[in-house]
This record gives C-alpha cells, sequence and structure tokens, in this order.
C-alpha cells in the first residue's frame, strides 16, 4: 500500500520522510521524525507506536540497526515494514514475511527506502539513487526521490495520499506538508505545496522563537 524514503542531509543535519499510498492520509500514520535523533517510517499493515517507540531508543542512544533488532520483538511484527536512520547517518530496514504483495528494501548511508504491493521490486533502489544523485535542500531531493519511485513503477495501482516531513534543531517539525486524499497525482499535489511552503519554511520558525524580527505576515489585514 505504500513506498517511502527516509533521511538525513548530511550537509545541514536535518531529517526528513516522504511517504505516498493508495490508502487515505498515509503520512499521519507511517512519518516520524525528531531533530538531532533520526527519522522513521512505520508502514504495512501500520502501527504508529512503533514508529514512537524507534525515535525513543534512537534518542537513547541506539543506532539504526540495533533500533531493528530490539524492535524484531514486537507483537505482530511479521505485518509490519519499519524504515530507520539515525544521527550518523546510518540505516536500517525490517520487511516481515507477511508484508502485503511484492515488496522490497534498498538503503545506503544516510537514506533507507522500502514499499509494498509494488509495480515492481526496483522501485526502493531508484528512490534511493535519485536521493543519493540529488543535492541542494532536503525536502526538493525527499520529492525528488518519491517522484522517482513513482516514474519506477509506484504502487500496483494508483496513489491518492501523500506526505513530507522535516525536522530540524527545534522541537516541532519545520514543513508537516500532507495529501491526504485526491484522485489526482498526491505526489504533484504534494510538490507544490513545496513549492509555496518552502520560501516561508524559515520566516515561520523565526515567528516561534522571535517573533518581534519575524517578517510581516503577507496576508489581508496585517499592519
Amino acid at each position: 500500500m505504500t513506498f517511502s524514503l527516509v533521511a538525513r542531509c548530511a550537509d545541514s543535519g536535518m531529517f526528513g520522510v516522504a511517504i505516498s499510498s493508495s490508502s487515505p492520509a498515509v503520512a499521519a500514520r507511517c512519518s516520524f521524525a525528531q531533530a538531532g535523533v533520526g527519522a522513521v517510517a512505520s508502514q504495512n499493515i501500520t502501527d504508529p507506536s512503533l514508529g514512537t517507540r524507534a525515535l525513543e531508543l534512537l534518542a537513547e542512544g541506539s543506532d539504526s540497526e540495533n533500533v531493528i533488532e530490539l524492535m524484531k520483538i514486537s507483537d505482530h511484527m511479521d505485518f509490519r515494514q519499519l524504515l530507520v536512520v539515525d544521527n550518523r547517518g546510518g540505516s536500517a530496514i525490517y520487511s516481515g514475511r507477511k508484508v502485503l504483495g511484492h515488496w522490497s528494501e534498498a538503503r545506503d548511508q544516510n537514506v533507507a527506502s522500502g514499499g509494498n504491493l509494488l509495480a515492481n521490486e526496483g522501485i526502493p533502489q531508484a528512490i534511493v539513487d535519485a536521493y543519493n544523485a540529488s543535492n541542494g535542500h532536503i525536502g526538493d531531493r525527499l520529492l525528488g526521490a518519491l517522484k522517482a519511485g513513482l516514474a519506477a513503477g509506484g504502487e500496483a495501482g494508483p496513489v491518492h495520499s501523500a506526505g513530507l516531513k522535516i525536522v530540524d534543531k527545534v522541537s516541532w517539525p519545520v514543513a508537516d506538508l500532507r495529501c491526504d486524499w485526491t484522485d489526482e497525482c498526491p505526489i504533484e499535489q504534494l510538490e507544490r505545496l513545496w513549492a509555496l511552503y518552502k520560501p516561508q519554511l524559515d520566516d515561520y520558525v523565526t515567528r516561534a522563537l522571535n517573533p518581534s524580527a519575524a517578517p510581516g505576515y503577507g496576508v489581508p489585514g496585517d499592519i
């Protein structure tokens, strides 16, 4: 039902998750990231508590491979797919034996990708290759890699939802953008939303930390 990637930017230290699915609101259930700690995707017959627990283990000092080993004892893991990248760029993936349909996974330093109910098994590798071949802001890289996965075949059926989550230094996501359902392409809608949000990302952080130094809001009624 899903293909995704979790990633770290070696230059900025930002973490992010990009994900798409035939199911509604996939990013609300499957995307987890914490600044300075790591990024996690918990997918396939999803248990969101796995993402929360994986971040806790990373924050306690476990690396990505150790997190996967510790999480294997969780209930019903045969049904789960879990992707992890840690604050040193280490990546690890777990895919249970009851993951749905054609499933696959691929990883490298700073990035991991996995999917289920895929059109073909080469999609995660296409996502990792696209991420590694790109540069610039992690949001651009994540979306470019997700689009590469769609171009390589994506899910066996049409996707309807997508999400992009980015964390950097502060305790909340600096970007948490979602298309929860559409009959058009959710990744294209997410890309348009990112193009709107990206120029304002730093301003929203400034408004939280130091409102008096923030730029104007640029909306009717702002004086």
